[in-house]
């Protein structure tokens, strides 16, 4: 037999109350956080990413609307939507502060809070600075990380997990489930600031392109392992489809956007809508992908733990104990 302590599982729900407009409030939080991700992926695609020279004001002004005229479309707008993003953050924050009895997850939105913020600072150095690459591509990587924060929270507020009692299975193999989970989303986030320093001109695009390989391999080893040996426990087995689904179409759209971009558009006096859209659907799926993988680590966390020590049969302890 397998001995763990379930007890220490942080992750564990504890009682709580489930509330509706709470819940309903993170996940609006969420998709507010995808719909900036694109915004800003839309900013680079089409190069605009100092048609705004000046920060934290726009032309000089705050909230004046300026004249649209060629990339300034884009990086306003982004700007506009990742403001209200804050607000959203400041306000699921505060919420979560005052109704929440779990204290982890008041720590948590108070890590979403400081994590938005770290993001706009970023933001505003990528403009401040010329768009240097490690700066920009630290802006994107932290965005993907507080939507995966953003995600985790609507996750930890719904009415299954409140209420739901876990279904525990103790993994015993090696390398564990969860242990898959995390390579995974290491894989991915190497893969992020690959991608980033592409997109910035800091780097190639083949290191990009050969870790994508790598990427593949693992997360299909991390899904193939939670469908065949997991599949009775849903809350594993949906992230894990959905992991899967998306990983093929990020391949494809992957293929796609280095046939327009690097194949067909190098030599473009300006980005053309094939690869503006191909690249955006690029990132946009890259972020969904990330933030599934996390959301299928915690399901693992809470419903396949890992076996810590292995139980010596009684007769085996009275033989050495003889």
């Amino acid at each position: 037999m397998l001995l763990l302590n379930q007890g220490e599982n942080t992750l564990k729900a504890i009682p709580a109350t489930y509330n509706r407009a709470h819940h309903a409030f993170a996940v609006f939080t969420a998709c507010a956080t995808f719909v900036v991700i694109t915004a800003g992926a839309l900013v680079t695609s089409n190069d605009a990413g100092l048609s705004v020279p000046d920060w934290p004001t726009s032309f000089g002004y705050l909230v004046k609307v300026p004249h649209f005229v060629g990339g300034v479309r884009y990086e306003w707008s982004h700007r506009m939507v990742a403001g209200t993003l804050v607000s959203l953050t400041l306000a699921i924050a505060i919420w979560t502060l005052l109704v929440e009895r779990r204290r982890w997850l008041r720590w948590l939105a108070v890590g979403a809070f400081c994590t938005v913020i770290a993001q706009a600072i970023l933001g505003g150095l990528t403009v401040l600075l010329f768009q240097p690459p490690a700066v920009s591509t630290a802006h994107a990587t932290v965005a993907q990380t507080f939507f995966c924060i953003a995600v985790a929270i609507a996750l930890f507020t719904g009415r299954k997990w409140v209420e739901e009692r876990p279904r525990v299975e103790v993994d015993s193999r090696r390398p564990s489930l969860f242990l898959l989970t995390l390579l995974s989303i290491f894989a991915l986030y190497v893969q992020l600031i690959l991608g980033g320093m592409f997109r910035h001109h800091g780097m190639s695009w083949w290191p990009h392109v050969a870790n994508a390989v790598i990427v593949s391999f693992v997360l299909a080893w991390t899904a193939v392992r939670a469908l065949s040996v997991y599949s009775h426990i849903g809350a594993v087995r949906r992230p894990a489809i959905v992991m899967l689904s998306l990983l093929i179409t990020q391949l494809c759209l992957g293929f796609t956007a280095f046939l327009t971009r690097v194949a067909w558009g190098r030599n473009m006096a300006q980005p053309e809508l094939p690869m503006v859209a191909s690249t955006v659907a690029h990132v946009a799926v890259g972020a969904l992908l990330l933030a599934t993988t996390v959301v299928l680590a915690i399901q693992v966390w809470r419903h396949v733990p890992i076996a810590l020590e292995e139980r010596i049969p009684q007769a085996e302890r009275d033989v050495s104990a003889a």
